[in-house]
């Protein structure tokens, strides 16, 4: 339902309805704030892209051709605002040549992330990841999207999404391994 409920409101926004734009704003403000967040950790900039984001849809609500989830379409957007954000910061991320190292007998330290004691090292790890790693990882757990969804978004193959899953995965089971070693010693 909430698909056609976006479909709707978003015909009314192209119209230029202020209120079907504040209902659109308060249905995924939360989600797309976390979202953002969850990139930058840094409030004033993921408010700051929230805000962008909106004026985008504000501004070309009547561009969506309706090929994918309204929710796609919006994370799309802002998944790119993000990426450019960080783009000019260049931040600290784990080389890819490390994953190629990475042995799959570990046992499976995922299973950490629904743990409420483990939060922290699971965020730490989700820190260290390349920013791709970390896109495809949030977006599949934590916005539980689904691959071909996650590949329209960050305007990629599908398959390079499960490649980029396969390598976070081997990153965050090689990081949390590491952690929790260090807490048992």
């Amino acid at each position: 339902m909430e698909q056609d409920d976006s479909i709707a409101l978003l015909e009314k926004i192209s119209a230029g309805d202020e209120m079907a734009f504040a209902d659109f704003y308060r249905l995924y403000e939360t989600r797309l704030y976390r979202f953002i967040k969850s990139k930058l950790n840094d409030s004033f900039e993921a408010s700051d892209i929230l805000n962008e984001v909106f004026l985008n849809v504000w501004q070309k609500a009547g561009t969506f051709e309706g090929r994918s989830k309204v929710s796609t379409w919006l994370f799309g957007i802002a998944y790119y605002k993000t990426m450019d954000r960080l783009r000019k910061k260049i931040p600290a991320t784990v080389d890819d040549d490390q994953f190629l190292e990475i042995e799959d007998d570990a046992p499976n330290q995922l299973a950490c992330m629904v743990s409420d004691e483990n939060a922290g090292d699971v965020r730490f790890c989700l820190d260290a990841l390349k920013s791709a790693h970390r896109a495809v990882m949030e977006l599949t757990f934590f916005n539980e999207l689904s691959y071909r969804e996650i590949s329209k978004i960050v305007d990629c193959p599908e398959n390079t999404v499960k490649t980029r899953m396969f390598h976070a995965k081997q990153a965050m089971k090689r990081c949390l391994t590491k952690r929790m070693e260090v807490k048992v010693s």
